[in-house]
């Protein structure tokens, strides 16, 4: 069964790809204790996968566990789609073009120094709005998980991002299982509308993510 990757062995800009002996193939259960292990007042774990891998339900996972932490989800990033459409890009909503990601990389920037309390964008995706404010960050969170798609891309101001996170945690998920799931996700849509999405937008950014991502540190499979 194939996997869905997150790069190459050789990335553009020199970086290397996520199929690389550089990323630690750990279990699961194991990337609490990896994440105990980091020092500092405020850390910042990055969470990577594909459209549907389950970043969302480890990030909870891993918050549950750990205790002090919040989870920030990469969505609340979206453009609005007022943007959107003015840009021509709304059947394209999820790949990085159709993402602040100058407001994503301030947001980090932010995250990075832990000394106030910060309210972020969500998402709610039964609306396809973000929500101003929604994800709440308290000052006291020591971890902070940041969960999304591109959090290892290589493409300008993208990988901004990478030095600023403390580790990063890569979701392999084979794509039969991407397939299901996102079909799952836009059941309620017709057929065809429904495919549209899955085959010309979600998984040609699951492709984006596997040809210009740097290694992650660790890779679970999913």
């Amino acid at each position: 069964m194939a996997e869905i990757w997150l790069g190459d062995s050789n990335g553009p800009m020199g970086d290397v790809g996520a199929f690389m002996d550089s990323e630690l193939r750990v279990d699961r259960a194991d990337l609490p204790g990896h994440i105990r292990q980091i020092e500092g007042d405020r850390v910042l774990i990055a969470l990577i996968g594909a459209p549907a891998s389950g970043k969302s339900h480890l990030a909870a996972e891993l918050a549950a566990t750990l205790g002090s932490a919040a989870v920030v989800p990469m969505d609340g990033f979206h453009r609005e789609n007022d943007w959107l459409d003015a840009e021509g890009l709304r059947a394209r909503k999820g790949a990085p073009e159709t993402f602040d990601v100058e407001g994503l990389l301030t947001a980090v920037r932010t995250l990075r120094t832990g000394d106030q309390d910060l309210a972020l964008p969500g998402f709610d995706r039964a609306a396809d709005a973000v929500v101003p404010g929604a994800v709440a960050v308290p000052a006291a969170a020591r971890v902070v998980l940041i969960e999304g798609n591109y959090l290892l891309l290589t493409r300008p101001l993208w990988r901004d991002l990478a030095p600023l996170f403390d580790l990063t945690i890569r979701i392999a998920t084979p794509e039969a299982t991407l397939r299901a799931r996102l079909a799952a996700r836009w059941s309620a849509l017709p057929a065809a509308e429904a495919a549209a999405r899955i085959e010309g937008n979600d998984l040609p950014n699951a492709q984006a993510i596997r040809a210009e991502s740097r290694a992650a540190d660790l890779v679970i499979r999913d």
